[in-house]
């Protein structure tokens, strides 16, 4: 099972950027990335990338604004996160599954994920 060291949430100003990371130790999954919940939205994508690094996915909601990118010698993922909005407020998790990284990521069925960092954006 992997285990999961996320950082880089906190409060920001609507407009700012944050950068989020992800180190998956024992990963073996074919997809890597990051779903956010609230308690008012639930689950939401957000992003994932593939064993490709062209192989990326976005929820529409964050298209434009987020972008997903990974250090392979590090063995980390990042997202950045630019422009972000009061409802880009959520705890956001890192997670790899055995699938590919395609629309399916938005649908929750996760293999496994992390505990999580919290974003909390102002108005």
């Amino acid at each position: 099972q992997p285990e999961f060291a996320e950082s880089g949430g906190g409060l920001v100003q609507s407009g700012g950027s944050l950068r989020l990371s992800c180190t998956a130790s024992g990963m073996g999954g074919r997809s890597i990335g990051w779903f956010r919940q609230t308690p008012g939205k639930g689950h939401e994508g957000v992003a994932c990338i593939g064993r490709s690094d062209t192989n990326t996915w976005y929820e529409d909601p964050v298209k434009g604004r987020f972008t997903i990118s990974r250090d392979s010698a590090k063995g980390t993922v990042y997202l950045q996160m630019n422009g972000l909005k009061p409802e880009d407020t959520a705890r956001y998790h890192c997670a790899v599954d055995s699938y590919a990284c395609s629309g399916t990521w938005g649908t929750g069925a996760y293999d496994y994920w992390g505990p999580g960092t919290q974003v909390t954006v102002s108005s």
